[in-house]
């Protein structure tokens, strides 16, 4: 087990609309977030995002899209900042999508399902084919439709812009993000082994 995940305490919390316990900011979620958002290391200093619109980052993906805390191009974060905005964070983001479960998820769902909403934003997540699977306890095909729609095409793969030209919103395919949905899939399906 890494250092950040051991540094984030997990958090078994009741349910009481979907009748169980869930655990929150699970060690397995930490190591992923911190494989697909900063590699072997946090980002202490806070950059801007290339990827997602210059959107300043830092630690494992913090954004505003994920905390309340101002991000500031160049600022210099601490560890133990990193730790405490991330398991806010998480936690935040996990509470968000519960709500949109209709029954309770395996552990592997529930940690792959906050990947995708820590990438991508709880509504997304909440709206997406895959909760839809899961919602009707098809949890496996719930797993591939993280990375794969039914017809087998790669989704949430893409970053988009408007082009200033035309006004239009234009679609670019990303593999890192194809990689990264392809192994959330995994590690979601194979949590239910």
């Amino acid at each position: 087990m890494s250092t950040a995940a051991r540094s984030i305490q997990p958090k078994v919390v009741w349910v009481a609309a979907l009748g169980g316990f869930v655990t929150l900011l699970s060690p397995a979620l930490i190591e992923h977030l911190q494989k697909w958002e900063s590699g072997k290391s946090r980002a202490l200093v806070v950059y801007e995002d290339k990827l997602a619109g210059n959107i300043p980052t830092v630690c494992n993906g913090l954004t505003r899209h994920v905390t309340k805390t101002p991000i500031v191009v160049g600022e210099r974060w601490t560890e133990a900042r990193c730790i405490a905005e991330e398991a806010a964070a998480i936690e935040r983001v996990q509470r968000a999508l519960l709500p949109c479960f209709k029954r309770l998820p395996p552990p592997s769902v529930l940690d792959m399902a906050s990947s995708h909403a820590w990438n991508l934003g709880a509504p997304a997540t909440c709206g997406s084919g895959a909760m839809q699977a899961w919602n009707r306890g098809e949890w496996e095909r719930g797993c591939q439709r993280i990375s794969r729609g039914d017809d087998g095409r790669l989704v949430w793969s893409f970053t988009s812009h408007i082009e200033p030209r035309t006004g239009q919103k234009v679609y670019t395919f990303r593999q890192g993000l194809a990689n990264r949905r392809g192994d959330e899939t995994g590690k979601c399906a194979g949590g239910l082994l």
